[in-house]
This record gives structure tokens, sequence and C-alpha cells, in this order.
């Protein structure tokens, strides 16, 4: 893509390029809360609406489900259709979709504006920091945009936290509600300072790989809703088996598409760099573990421990705080240490957490259970998180560096949702007292977390072509 609005170079020009970078990472912000806000507000969500938690998490899995299936459609699309004009539809549907989900009242309704939401993210997430790069000067103006937009997106989840906490003790649809105002804002301010832009030279000639998105996303979505009804229906059951089939049958004839078609989701070559399947499936594991390990103790602290919304988010922040807090320092700790020597001691800090958690249980008292897991757990993503980002576009050419850095966050996303979904599933086969009802769960989380480990520790291994320098 060119832009026909060039770099903005000069001072009177500043004021207009700073509205830009708010608008941006104000934007980038909101997209990385609606995880967290969702979190806290899971519970509430549920005993309104009567969801047991197969159902609730339908409500997180939505959005990383649409974020996962148009995250690698979103480049070609805005090629097509032009960055500005993707951004701002984007943002347009995202408020309108906070706004439906808010006075929702029927479930599937709720779990549709969630979906859409995750495209919208998809669709905003990467491409602002693609606009940052075209209207900011290289050089230190450049990166300092970017660090601010890379700060605002690691803050998001944490910021999440309390706030969707205050919003829910009032009543979960504020939580919901919030972003649609902001976003109104930050569109109309970007319809005056997000640069036009035209079609580079051979840009946009073959259509957008629209089919390949809807197989991926179909593929996903049916392989979550197989492993809800394993609860009801088993391993089995027709309902279950049969979308389990089904998403084996939509990835196999994705997988033969995009050996055929012209502009593939991710090409051949980019599958074969050496950093990043190991980065992708690293990240998979920390992220579903992670998630699926809030989801469970937010149900228990506050359907089975009495505790309100706002003190399960200001209990979880220990764990999302410290990456919040470190986002600036990341790229010097690379620089002096790589990206596969933090990555396996990231790892090894945040499976001791989750190991410490499943021995202790979500019962035993905070300052001894769950608070010393979620710091252990926290200081895993401070060391890992950035290193991760990195090691995923290892060996990749700069054309392509922004095709891996998406097919990564695709895997990241569809593993949230994938073990969502598993946690939901064990959820309900735990019975008998409060001590032992999520044993199952937690201790699928740390085979899961074990896996993620494992493959860190391959990176460290001499030879091992996925390795970056140190």
């Amino acid at each position: 893509m060119t832009s026909s609005t060039a770099p903005l170079p000069t001072a009177a020009a500043g004021l207009r390029r700073w509205a830009l970078l708010a608008v941006l990472a104000g934007n980038m912000l909101l997209d990385a809360l609606e995880v967290s806000v969702l979190v806290v507000a899971a519970p509430a969500i549920g005993a309104d609406l009567g969801l047991p938690p197969q159902g609730v998490q339908w409500t997180m899995s939505g959005f990383a489900l649409g974020f996962a299936g148009l995250l690698l459609y979103g480049p070609q699309l805005a090629e097509r259709r032009g960055r500005r004009r993707t951004y701002l539809v984007a943002l347009a549907l995202f408020a309108a979709a906070s706004l439906a989900g808010a006075v929702a009242t029927d479930p599937v309704v709720l779990v549709v504006t969630r979906f859409v939401k995750g495209c919208c993210a998809a669709l905003t997430a990467p491409m602002g920091l693609a606009i940052i790069t075209s209207a900011f000067t290289e050089g230190p103006v450049r990166r300092r945009a970017v660090s601010v937009y890379a700060l605002f997106g690691a803050a998001g989840f944490t910021v999440g936290l309390p706030l969707s906490g205050l919003l829910t003790e009032w009543d979960w649809r504020w939580a919901l509600a919030f972003p649609a105002p902001v976003v109104t804002v930050l569109f109309v301010v970007g319809t005056r300072v997000i640069p036009r832009d035209t079609p580079a030279p051979g840009a946009g000639t073959g259509r957008p790989d629209a089919a390949g998105a809807l197989l991926l996303t179909g593929a996903l979505t049916a392989l979550v809703g197989g492993f809800t009804l394993v609860p009801a229906d088993g391993w089995t059951g027709p309902r279950g088996s049969g979308l389990l089939l089904l998403s084996v049958t939509l990835f196999a004839t994705l997988g033969l598409r995009e050996r055929v078609v012209s502009r593939p989701l991710v090409p051949a070559s980019l599958l074969r760099a050496p950093g990043l399947a190991r980065a992708a499936l690293v990240a998979a594991c920390l992220n579903g573990a992670y998630l699926s390990t809030l989801l469970t103790a937010t149900l228990h602290l506050q359907w089975r421990a009495g505790h309100g919304p706002l003190w399960t988010a200001l209990a979880f922040l220990p764990a999302s705080a410290p990456l919040a807090c470190s986002a600036l320092h990341s790229g010097r700790m690379i620089g002096r240490f790589g990206t596969r020597r933090p990555i396996a001691a990231g790892m090894s800090l945040a499976l001791a957490g989750f190991v410490l958690l499943w021995h202790r249980g979500l019962t035993a008292p905070y300052p001894t259970g769950l608070l010393p897991a979620l710091l252990l757990v926290g200081a895993g993503f401070v060391l890992a998180f950035a290193a991760l980002n990195t090691q995923a576009t290892v060996g990749v050419p700069d054309s392509g560096k922004g095709r891996a850095s998406a097919a990564y966050q695709t895997a990241v996303q569809a593993g949230a949702a994938l073990f969502l979904a598993l946690t939901a599933a064990l959820l309900p086969s735990a019975s008998g007292p409060a001590a032992s009802a999520h044993k199952p769960v937690l201790t699928a989380v740390v085979i899961v977390a074990a896996l993620g480990w494992l493959s860190a520790l391959g990176g460290l291994r001499p030879g091992d072509s996925s390795r970056s320098p140190s």
C-alpha cells in the first residue's frame, strides 16, 4: 500500500500526527482489554442468562475465534479496499457490536456480537501498526510511536480487569457497552487524521482469499463446538463427533485450497520459517493455559466462594500488571539475551505457577494459593511474551514478517479458543467437594503448559534450526 498522504514531517503537523497515534493506540487498548473484560464479567453473564460453563466460555472464545479467523485475511482485504476504509469500517462495526452485545437477552446474539468484535479487532490491531509505519517518519519519532502502540496493547488486558470489575459490580451490561462511545469518538477523529491510501503498483490484483478465511473460521468454530458438546453427549455423541469430523474436513479442504489458490492466506514458504512453528506452539499453550486458569478461577471465586467481580479483578492483577509495566523494556532484554533463553525461562516460571496452583487448589487461601501461582505466571509472561513475538519472525524476509506475525497471532487466538472449550468441557465432569472439583481442569492446564515448556526447551538444543542469535 502507498499512502497519498506523505509521512508528517513538520512541526505544524505534529498535533495531527499525535492525534492519529491516539486513535490507533486507543483502539489497540480496547482490542486488548476485550478478553479481560469478559474474564471478570463471565460469571455474572452466566448467572443472568442461565448459562453453564460450556455456554459461558463462548463469550470469551467467540471473540478469539473471530480474531483468529480474519487475522490472515485482513492484510489482503486492506490491499484491495485500502487501509483507511477497512480500519474505519471495522471501528464502526466494533461500536455497533458493543451496543448490541450489551442489550442482548439471547446468548446466541451475545456470542455473535463477540465474534464480530473479534473480527473487527483482527482488522484493526495489525493494521494500526502498518498505518504508523506509513505516517510517521523513520527514526526516533516512529520508534517512539511504535513503543506507545505496543505499550497500549500490552496494558490493555491489565486495564480491563479493574475496569470490568467496577462496571460488573453495577451491571455486566455496562462492561460490554462502555467501548461503544469510546470507539465512536475514535471513529470521528479517525476520519480526519487517518491518511488516505491507494493500492501500491501490483497490489490487490487478485481477489482476497475470502473462501480460505471462511474455511479457517468454520474449522476452528466446529472444533470448539465439538469440545463443548462432550459433557452432554460424550465423545461418541452424534453432535459432538459430527462437529469434530466437520472440523477435520474443513481443515483438510483448507490445506488443499492453500496449495492451488493464487493468493494463499499463508504461503508454503512461510510455514517453513525456522522460528514460527515453535513460537506459535509455545505461545498457544501459554495463552491457552493462562486463560483456562482465569476462567476456572473466576467461576470458582464468584459462583462458589462468593467473591464479587471487583475482588476477582484485583485478585487477577498480579499476573498481568508485570507485563504492562515492563513492556517498554522488553526490546532491551531481547537485545541482551536473545529469544531462546527468555522463552525457556518464561515457560519454566509459568509452568511452576500452574503446578503450584494444581497442588494447592483454588480453595487454598489466596496469599498461599492463587496469588503466588499468578505471580509466577506473570513473571513468565514478562520473560516470554516479547521474545515469542520476535522469535516468530526469525529467518523471515522483511516482506513476509507481517504475514508471519499474523500467522503467529492466529495460532495464539486459536489456542485460546480451543483450550477454553476444553476447560468448559472438563468443569461439569468434576464432582465432589469444592477442594477437588477443579482438579481435572487444573491437571489439563498443567499438561498444556508442559507441552509448551518442552517445546521451549527444544529450542535450546544445539543445532536447532529455530534458534535466533543470542
